[in-house]
C-alpha cells in the first residue's frame, strides 16, 4: 500500500472513528494512557457468554491522529474477524505498525500501539476476573492486591 493511501486511511478513521463511545454495561473500563505525548484511550470490554470472544468492545479517547485511528483500526479488525481474546493477545505490535505504515508512525511507535496494548491489558483484567468468579473469589476481595513481579516489594511498602 502506498504511502498516500495510508495516510488517507489514518485521516478516515480520525476523522469517522469506528467503534468510539462508552458501552453499556462493560465488563471491563481500561484507561490507558502514553505520558510522553499525552494521549490516552480507555477502552470498553464485554465478553461473550463463551469467555473466549468479545461480545463488544469500544473506545473513547483523546490524542494525536495516529493514537486515535489506530485504536479504531484495530477495533474495526477485532470486529470484522471475530477474534478471540487469545489471539489479540497473540497480536504483535509491530505488525500493528506495518499495518498503519511504518514509514509513517516510525517516530511514534507509542501512539501506534496505545490502544493494542490498552484492549491487552483489558482481557487480561476480564480473564483475571473470571478466574477469580470462579474460584470463589469476589472480585472486591482481591482489589488492591498484587500480583507477580514486584508484588513482595508493594506489600512491604504498606
Amino acid at each position: 500500500m502506498d504511502r498516500q493511501l495510508q495516510i488517507q486511511i489514518l485521516t478516515d478513521h480520525y476523522q469517522r472513528p469506528r467503534h468510539r463511545g462508552p458501552l453499556e454495561e462493560a465488563d471491563v473500563t481500561m484507561p490507558g494512557g502514553n505520558p510522553g505525548c499525552g494521549d490516552v484511550v480507555t477502552i470498553y470490554l464485554k465478553g461473550a457468554e463463551d469467555e473466549k470472544h468479545l461480545e463488544d468492545v469500544t473506545f473513547e479517547g483523546e490524542g494525536c491522529t495516529i493514537s486515535m485511528a489506530a485504536a479504531s483500526m484495530l477495533l474495526e479488525e477485532v470486529h470484522e474477524k471475530n477474534l478471540t481474546m487469545d489471539e489479540i493477545l497473540e497480536m504483535d505490535y509491530n505488525e500493528m505498525i506495518e499495518k498503519l505504515g511504518r514509514q509513517i508512525v516510525a517516530s511514534r511507535p507509542r501512539c501506534a500501539t496505545l490502544g493494542l496494548g490498552t484492549l491487552k491489558a483489558a482481557i487480561r483484567r476480564y480473564q483475571r476476573d473470571r478466574r477469580l468468579d470462579a474460584a470463589g473469589v469476589g472480585r472486591e476481595e482481591s482489589e488492591g492486591l498484587v500480583f507477580g513481579e514486584g508484588a513482595e516489594e508493594a506489600a512491604r511498602r504498606k
